[in-house]
């Protein structure tokens, strides 16, 4: 396959907001893949423009005749599209660009995008759906639990099943809250999960009642302030130790079977000490890993995690995607492929979650941009019969 034009432009994601979608032209046709965006972002994630998407566009299109003549055949070709472009875009192009590409392969081989990964692939991963909302995803509201996620993590064996499970735990979700929740007005927030006035306790209350395995995302980095966390619903201050107990409890009193950035993104020592409590949980990082392979390896060293949240876009290279999940998979690191806030119509997460024999895909329950993202996995599921 040879690459004969690249261009790009600007799109909007489910936030409303700008993002990149980029577009080549090749041999076999044309071929194009946009990027989310995040709003719960790790300080450590790679920049997600060079210096602005305008200026990221402008160099794609600057670079365009530099990819002529390339012939890329296999999924480490994509080293070449990287030394052209290395160091002048941005995690979200570079993600976008090396999507449109590997799409590019697949369609001239015949193949879907995830055998160009692994063509023996065969597991599937188990579905996190993002139930009711807090935290930085649900801004507004005045009165929302702390905790940015309340995960639920059926544990069926079929995508399918899973998907039909957490939709309609969803829904009996709602009609509890009209109950409960005087404030509930049916809202969703950025990740399509209800919008809710009641704090992480009251919510894992309601929970517990679906008799499904449950999950956080507390996102702590986001009311960690002056080395306290900060809560607001009550209004409290916690010190690392008080975190680590609190969440402790938590864990204990609701059975909870993950547990993501309980700490700041600077605190691999608690995560530690909280795994060393709980190895039969989940203690994901993500803005303590930022799909970095470096920062993994810190993790790995300070035996800080045994899950990690991997977002292509926070580094945008697949090919240190890649090597992400081998030094995750060489660890017996649990892979949880995720998917951004700010979402787009783009589903090659599915493939890639699948291509590399990610353990769990976390992308939402409801809403048209994560749907379609579910509904691609469940194809493979399909097509594996």
């Amino acid at each position: 396959m040879k690459i004969l034009g690249v261009s790009a432009k600007t799109i909007l994601d489910s936030r409303k907001e700008k993002t990149i979608l980029i577009s080549i032209k090749t041999d076999v046709g044309n071929f194009s893949a946009s990027s989310p965006t995040g709003k719960s972002t790790g300080k450590h994630e790679a920049k997600t423009y060079k210096k602005s998407l305008e200026g990221d566009i402008k160099t794609i299109k600057d670079f365009s005749d530099y990819f002529s003549g390339e012939a890329i055949e296999k999924f480490d070709d994509l080293r070449r599209i990287e030394d052209i472009v290395d160091k002048h875009l941005g995690a979200n192009s570079f993600f976008a660009l090396e999507s449109a590409v590997l799409k590019a392969i697949a369609k001239e081989q015949k193949k879907e995008v995830w055998q160009l990964i692994n063509p023996k692939a065969k597991k599937l991963p188990r579905l996190v759906g993002n139930c009711i909302g807090g935290g930085k995803h649900s801004d507004s509201q005045k009165r929302k639990p702390d905790f940015q996620e309340f995960l639920l993590i059926p544990n069926s064996k079929s995508v399918k099943a899973s998907f039909e499970i957490n939709k309609k735990a969803k829904e009996r979700v709602k009609e509890i809250l009209q109950r409960t929740d005087k404030n509930f007005e049916g809202k969703q927030n950025d990740e399509n999960a209800w919008i809710s006035s009641l704090n992480e306790k009251e919510i894992l209350e309601i929970l517990k009642k679906l008799n499904l395995p449950l999950g956080l995302d507390v996102a702590s980095s986001s009311f960690y302030k002056r080395k306290n966390y900060q809560y607001k619903n009550p209004l409290l201050k916690r010190t690392s130790d008080e975190q680590f107990d609190y969440l402790s409890n938590l864990i204990k009193n609701f059975n909870l079977l993950y547990i993501e950035d309980g700490f700041d993104e600077e605190g691999f020592e608690s995560f530690a000490k909280l795994l060393k409590k709980f190895p039969d949980s989940l203690i994901v990082g993500d803005d303590l890993t930022v799909t970095n392979y470096k920062k993994l390896g810190k993790a790995i060293q300070m035996k800080s995690v045994n899950a990690l949240i991997v977002k292509p876009n926070q580094i945008g290279s697949l090919l240190e995607v890649k090597k992400v999940c081998k030094l995750a998979k060489e660890n017996n690191i649990k892979i949880i492929f995720s998917h951004r806030s700010g979402e787009t119509e783009e589903n090659i997460l599915a493939d890639l979650a699948f291509g590399f024999g990610a353990d769990f895909f976390k992308c939402g329950i409801e809403g048209d941009v994560r749907e379609g993202k579910i509904k691609r996995l469940i194809e493979i599921e399909k097509d594996l019969k």
